[in-house]
């Protein structure tokens, strides 16, 4: 009651100032908006108190505001049919119909933002059950007036929709191509007209049944359920045909090609997700349309998809089954041999390991760069070390490349220690080179790794020595220049950041303004030195906030503001600057924090913020003010909460639920502050 009277008071002199009070900062449409909400909660309230008069006049109230606030005629309008179906459901007859009908005439009131015609239809209908249950004789012209205002709604609705399949049937008749038919389809989907263009699509396969074009009109139809997620539908549509293409009803060659891609690509979908039996499905759909005998370079390749989908499902005889066909049809493909060599290994048979050590030349062709032969099928896990070694003499032994070879004996990446050592050695003997720019970026890329798996050792340990030697060697080393585009650099400032973070090192804050000196400097670099600068042992929260501010003001001045990642910075600084559980504020950080929710109210006022992060500072500037109110803080616990209370207008699905309890709090606040004020004025 306080906060509506407030607003009405508020309202009031925005009013009397006219549309030119440049003195006012709160918009007069804000304010009326609001003033709706809570004279429609209040109508709410009373309702369920079954205080019908009050329910009313404010209900009254909110319909003079909806000449200058038509957008909310179908809020409204919905309100007061809830209040209908609620008194309906209590036997209040009287009450039902009151609210019933002011639901109606309300929609009618602005047909742009009525709820609709099918909405009010359903309103006329219910009022006419209700006058019917009230008493039949002394209200049936009523209810038969309700129920004629009914039909001649949903009859319009109706003449539109016959109107549509009377032109569609039209279309079918006149004989146009099925390009023609398949291009209305799609134009129907694109006006959410779903049902028509199913019920036109199946029409049209009927029309041309016998052409040879239907396959493209049952293409159309399989991926338009797909897109819908109608999964059975389209897998019986599928099956349909298959049986067709064997039958007579062949599907033309482009439209079976296509056929194939959207089932791989439903395969594929499937397999990246981990669903392998449901990838297996469809590719066997592609394969049921391959006949026996027929030679096909994709046929491998689907042969050796469905081989890996057994793999995953450990069918392995099945596996092997897939993969021999794939041989059969493409034997010298690279991948065929690659997976024969595969069940090899995983059924450690030696002889053939033997036989195809040759091919890791070739696949390490291939795989440059990765070493994912050696890494993953030839890993102690595997128990294949012997097989690996024999493997690693052949492509010694074969191989030309020298890059390769090393590539190949790399080996190391499960082992940080080992890999450090590596790069340091490449370091170290790349110093004996001319010092051209080519060896000068490979030396910064070696003490990259080699810093990189230092500080991969000392995450892992609790030793900090192995770190402070390291730390020496690549900073004697920091004088090699690169280019301004050159990622190293900033790379290389990162793991220096990390390293005095754990070190604790009293030059920390210069590294951070050796990175804002960087001619680019990237928001996720500072995102990362905030997180390095708070990851234990490190602590220092000013350096934190001070590079999660610079990144929230850059994220600001993007064309396209990441709202996540801002609202992740605010977050943290509030988090940073008031922790929760405190006992006492200071002022200054009272101010500080006020000026990030300042920044927040900013950012939300201009896009769509994270719905979770707004209650998230609703809820912590309301218990910063509950907190300052217990220490008798009055005036500033008044201020917080009503910080809170500005965030609830930005709530979406939450809105509705935190405004009856919040509106409620902070009346109760304010009357116990008032008081508590009284009070301190009479003591002093």
């Amino acid at each position: 009651m306080i906060l509506s009277q407030s607003l009405e008071t508020l309202y009031s002199r925005l009013t009397s100032h006219g549309d030119c009070a440049e003195d006012i900062n709160t918009p007069k449409g804000d304010i009326e908006k609001d003033l709706l909400r809570v004279l429609s909660y209040q109508a709410e309230s009373a309702v369920s108190q079954e205080q019908h008069q009050e329910a009313v006049s404010c209900i009254q109230r909110c319909k003079e505001m909806l000449l200058r606030l038509p957008k909310e005629t179908g809020y409204l309008s919905l309100i007061c049919y809830n209040f209908g179906v609620d008194t309906y459901s209590q036997g209040k007859h009287e009450e039902s119909t009151f609210w019933l009908s002011q639901s109606y005439d309300i929609g009618k009131m602005n047909v742009k933002y009525s709820p609709g015609s099918e909405m009010q239809a359903k309103v006329l209908r219910l009022l006419a059950k209700v006058y019917l249950d009230w008493d039949c004789q002394k209200y049936l012209e009523k209810a038969l007036h309700a129920v004629s205002l009914a039909n001649k709604l949903s009859g319009l609705y109706l003449k539109i929709q016959i109107l549509i399949k009377s032109w569609l049937s039209e279309l079918l008749d006149c004989e146009v191509p099925l390009e023609v038919c398949l291009s209305t389809v799609k134009l129907l989907v694109e006006e959410n007209r779903e049902a028509l263009a199913f019920d036109f699509l199946k029409r049209v396969c009927q029309h041309f049944e016998s052409s040879p074009e239907l396959g493209s009109a049952l293409l159309m139809h399989i991926e338009l359920l797909l897109q819908r997620d109608k999964e059975l539908l389209a897998k019986q549509k599928i099956e349909d045909a298959i049986t067709g293409h064997y039958t007579g009803k062949q599907l033309a060659p482009q439209t079976l090609s296509s056929l194939h891609l959207l089932l791989w690509d439903r395969a594929s979908k499937n397999f990246e997700a981990k669903n392998y039996s449901e990838a297996l499905e469809w590719y066997n759909y592609s394969l049921s349309f391959y006949r026996a005998g027929e030679l096909d370079q994709n046929l491998a390749k689907l042969q050796r998809n469905r081989s890996t989908c057994f793999l995953h499902l450990h069918q392995l005889e099945k596996a092997k089954e897939a993969v021999e066909k794939a041989a059969r049809i493409d034997p010298n493909n690279i991948f065929t041999q690659f997976n024969i060599y595969k069940f090899a290994v995983l059924e450690n048979n030696a002889e053939k390991d033997s036989r195809h050590c040759a091919l890791c030349v070739l696949i390490s062709h291939i795989i440059v760069g990765t070493s994912e032969v050696f890494q993953q099928y030839f890993s102690p896990q595997h128990e294949q070390q012997e097989t690996a070694i024999k493997a690693l003499e052949s492509l010694c032994e074969h191989s030309q490349d020298v890059t390769q070879i090393l590539t190949a004996l790399r080996s190391c990446e499960h082992s940080p220690v080992r890999m450090r050592d590596f790069f340091l050695l490449s370091f170290q003997l790349s110093q004996l080179c001319a010092p051209d720019r080519g060896v000068l970026m490979g030396q910064k890329t070696c003490l990259l790794m080699a810093a990189a798996a230092s500080l991969e050792i000392c995450r892992n340990s609790t030793c900090l020595s192995r770190l402070t030697r390291f730390l020496s060697i690549f900073l004697a080393h920091s004088f090699l220049g690169t280019s301004s585009k050159d990622k190293t650099d900033t790379l290389l400032l990162l793991y220096e950041f990390e390293a005095r973070a754990k070190l604790n090192d009293p030059k920390l804050e210069s590294v951070l303004e050796s990175v804002l000196e960087l001619d680019h400097i990237e928001t996720k670099l500072l995102e990362m030195i905030a997180v390095l600068a708070m990851e234990p042992p490190a602590h220092f929260p000013v350096l934190c906030k001070k590079a999660l501010r610079i990144a929230l003001s850059l994220h600001r001045k993007q064309p396209q503001v990441d709202l996540t990642r801002c609202s992740n910075c605010l977050h943290s600084l509030i988090q940073l600057t008031l922790p929760s559980g405190v006992s006492e504020v200071q002022p200054c950080v009272l101010e500080e924090v006020w000026g990030y929710y300042e920044e927040a109210l900013s950012v939300i006022a201009t896009a769509d913020f994270p719905e979770l992060e707004i209650l998230w500072l609703l809820t912590r500037a309301w218990n910063t003010g509950i907190l300052l109110y217990s220490l008798a803080q009055y005036p500033e616990a008044e201020r917080w909460c009503g910080l809170g209370m500005s965030f609830l207008k930005h709530l979406g699905s939450l809105q509705d639920s935190y405004h009856s309890q919040m509106a409620g709090l902070y009346s109760e606040v304010l009357d116990r502050l008032d008081k508590a004020k009284k009070n301190l004025i009479i003591e002093e």
